[in-house]
């Protein structure tokens, strides 16, 4: 940091990220709100909903924006109010970044649907860049224990997945299917395994097949193609809506898809004997509670759940995001600050 100046990544113009839709610019150092940390990046995961932000899949709501909510840090500064948290403590920053506590979802434990919420990396600028900022009620603590690289995508990829596996209400012992097996659903599938269930991937990288595998999935095979026995439960963890359908007729008698993305193309005709009839359930996933991130965070370390990470320097951010669209590798990738 000099003369109050970061280096950060900026949404300029939405769109394909092999166009230049980010730039690598210089901003303020942000100022911590009354109630908020200013937390110094030192790990950022790599999310696809950067790139649904990048790409413009998600309507701009902060011109100019810095991606990143998969943030993992040290508290820099405290905004006046602060309790709790002192200059020094290690922090992630998760999706969720504010909710008005008011209204009635929030009264009721749903705050994921609260209509004031705002997201880090699309409301406000995230971690793609030195330093961000973070309401301190919504930082999550983080043990000394861990490294830098590790808990990074488990700040939203593993929150989001852990949310999309509830919703998906697997029965104990159950066979999921999970559709796509990126940073999320490989983090999710660590869960399941833990618990007892029978994990089917159905995705379309080789590399993303062998990681399943390796972690103890039951079968690995191509996005379209049929798992070797009904499921109980699918996450849809692509963002392709031409795999609802095929997913919904993998799904046994009075099954549930949960699709997990924020984003989603669209879903073509449904055919209602085939892929709804016999009390099948189709439900989306929005975000999550910071209740679900604090259970997952100690499931995590009950189980030992562990990120396949690919490491970028936050100075090749766009590359990291060009890799992701590509399926250029399995697991996460995690954006490391090499700028200090």
């Amino acid at each position: 940091m000099a003369d109050g100046t970061m280096r950060a990544w900026s949404v300029v113009r939405p769109g394909p990220v092999e166009e230049g839709s980010l730039r690598f610019v210089e901003k303020p150092v942000p100022v911590p709100g009354d109630d908020e940390l200013l937390v110094h990046m030192r790990t950022c995961g790599v999310c696809r909903t950067d790139l649904h932000v990048a790409e413009g899949d998600l309507p701009v709501h902060r011109p100019g924006v810095t991606p990143g909510h998969e943030v993992v840090g040290v508290v820099g500064a405290l905004g006046a109010s602060v309790r709790g948290f002192a200059v020094g403590d290690r922090v992630g920053v998760a999706w969720l970044r504010r909710t008005d506590g008011t209204c009635v979802y929030c009264r009721r434990g749903a705050e994921n649907l609260c209509p004031s919420s705002r997201y880090t990396g699309w409301d406000a600028d995230g971690g793609y860049a030195q330093y961000t900022t973070v309401p301190a009620a919504f930082a999550y603590p983080l043990p000394a224990s861990l490294d830098d690289v590790a808990p990074a995508p488990l700040m939203c990829a593993g929150i989001i997945g852990y949310r999309a596996l509830k919703r998906a209400a697997l029965p104990p012992g159950g066979r999921l299917g999970l559709y796509g097996f990126g940073g999320s659903a490989h983090l999710c599938a660590q869960v399941a395994l833990a618990e007892g269930a029978a994990v089917h991937v159905m995705t379309r990288g080789a590399a993303a097949r062998r990681l399943a595998l390796d972690l103890g999935a039951s079968s690995a095979q191509d996005a379209w193609a049929t798992p070797p026995e009904p499921l109980d439960s699918a996450i849809l963890f692509a963002p392709a809506g031409d795999l609802v359908p095929v997913a919904l007729r993998a799904l046994d008698r009075g099954g549930v898809l949960a699709i997990a993305g924020i984003h989603l193309t669209d879903v073509p005709p449904l055919h209602y004997e085939s892929e709804l009839f016999y009390e099948k359930e189709l439900r989306s996933v929005t975000s999550n509670t910071r209740e679900d991130g604090r259970e997952f965070l100690t499931l995590a370390a009950r189980h030992g759940v562990r990120a396949t990470t690919h490491t970028y320097p936050l100075s090749r951010a766009d590359e990291a995001l060009r890799d992701l669209k590509e399926g250029r590798f399995d697991g996460a990738a995690v954006l490391v600050n090499d700028l200090s």
